[in-house]
Order: structure tokens, then sequence, then C-alpha cells
């Protein structure tokens, strides 16, 4: 189950992927079939990242979180 971090709420546009960048804040980038987009960051709120989490966006806009299932790894 994944639980909500962020505060700030992100619109998406179509054709754009959202990620969680290493700085803490969040980025998009251009899909393979938008040729006009351009890389930049959205949003103005930062992060803290923890090990052993995954992050995204979920469908409310919002950065999420989910513990990792590493399968008895690290």
């Amino acid at each position: 189950m994944a639980q909500r971090i962020g505060s700030e709420r992100l619109s998406r546009d179509d054709g754009f992927l959202y990620y969680l960048g290493k700085d803490g804040f969040v980025w998009r980038t251009p899909m393979k079939t938008n040729r006009r987009g351009r890389k930049g960051r959205v949003g103005s709120e930062k992060i803290k990242r923890e090990e052993g989490f995954l992050y995204f966006i979920d469908k409310s806009g919002y950065v999420a979180r989910a513990k990792m299932n590493r399968r008895g790894r690290r």
C-alpha cells in the first residue's frame, strides 16, 4: 500500500513522463512520441528520499511512496 508524501498537487500533461529526481524535485521529460516537449522541473516541493522505497506520482497528482519488495535482498 502506498502512502502520500507530498502536499503539493501536480497537474500532468499527456506525452510526458514524471519522476522524482535525485535532487528531490519532481521532473518531467517528453516521451518518444512527444517531439515538441522539453525536460523541466515541475513544482517547488522538495522531497527527502529514504532507502528501500519506490517514489512515484499517484493518480491524484501527489508524490507517493511504496516499500520495495526485494525478496530477501537488501
